[in-house]
């Protein structure tokens, strides 16, 4: 029989949480072949199939679910125990891996990381983009970042930045051949460049005046789902982008866009970090949500 490595328990459970062997290995940073040689190994050694494999899929089989049904409460301890160890440490250390959005990763998450690895060199953070609604304690991620009103009750959240603000733009080139709206429902008469999210809907736009909401569905040729495809777009002329004001502040003061509408909008709240209520806290998580805690956010730039 072929001996057993402990730490093929570990990626057996990552290939299961994850869904598959690509996801796996992207997450522990090597190949999937090596992931797929440990599993290998890891039946071979128990004399038994753990995993059903097909082009599509990977789940376990009924004898991996009883291994995975142990295994999960005894890796939590093993990583308890050695983060218990780490608290003994001066600087503590470990990896923090976060979900967000790419308008949160771009504008807020990144700088503060930036800042954040400065004070602390023995953590490692890993930021995924995903606009994508997940279940972030079945990906494996510490935390996530979304609007407010987006986030399970089982949550702990807490601010992430200012309060947040749209603007309508558009090119002076686009003005000068279609005309300005003069509101929400003109823009029904426009080239508006739309965004699909990653579900499949399309983004609506929403703005408020003097207690009259108006909220619209955009018509337009062209249809993206980066803000950073719009923002490029919109400086094209191809049409009337919705953006974070973030994302056009510095065209805006050269020039290169227009705003439009600036007084109907909508005030929106800010985003927010979000981590398990009834998970263990590592000790590179606290110190993150630390430094989170104590910093304070200005008012949005108008």
């Amino acid at each position: 029989m072929k001996p057993l490595r402990l730490d093929s328990l570990e990626i057996f459970e990552n290939v299961v949480r994850c869904g598959g062997f690509r996801a796996a290995a992207l997450g522990r940073g090597v190949s999937s072949s090596a992931i797929s040689q440990s599993i290998n190994g890891l039946e071979e050694a128990l004399g038994i199939r753990l995993l059903n494999r097909t082009t599509r899929s990977v789940a376990p089989t009924e004898a991996g679910e009883r291994l995975l049904e142990r295994l999960g409460p005894a890796l939590h301890d093993i990583r308890t125990a050695i983060d218990e160890l780490n608290q003994l440490r001066e600087r503590p250390s470990g990896t923090v891996r976060i979900n967000a959005p790419g308008p949160a990763a771009d504008h807020v998450l990144c700088p503060l990381t930036f800042e954040f690895m400065k004070l602390y060199p023995d953590v490692n953070v890993e930021i995924v983009s995903d606009a994508a609604i997940i279940d972030i304690v079945e990906q494996g991620f510490d935390a996530g970042v979304r609007f407010g009103n987006q986030l399970a009750q089982d949550m702990i959240a807490m601010p992430l930045g200012p309060a947040l603000r749209y603007a309508i733009v558009a090119s002076p080139e686009y003005l000068r051949k279609r005309g300005r709206p003069d509101s929400p429902r003109d823009l029904l008469q426009h080239d508006c460049i739309r965004r699909r999210f990653p579900g499949g809907t399309m983004e609506t736009w929403t703005f408020e005046k003097d207690g009259e909401e108006v909220e619209i569905t955009p018509k337009g040729r062209l249809t993206l789902s980066s803000a950073h495809h719009e923002r490029q777009a919109a400086m094209a002329g191809s049409g009337i982008a919705h953006l974070f004001e973030d994302y056009v502040r510095d065209d805006l003061e050269q020039g290169r866009l227009v705003e439009l509408l600036r007084d109907w909008k909508k005030p929106l709240p800010s985003w927010y970090l979000y981590y398990p209520s009834r998970r263990h806290t590592s000790a590179a998580m606290r110190a993150f949500l630390e430094y989170i805690r104590h910093r304070e956010w200005g008012p949005v730039s108008h």
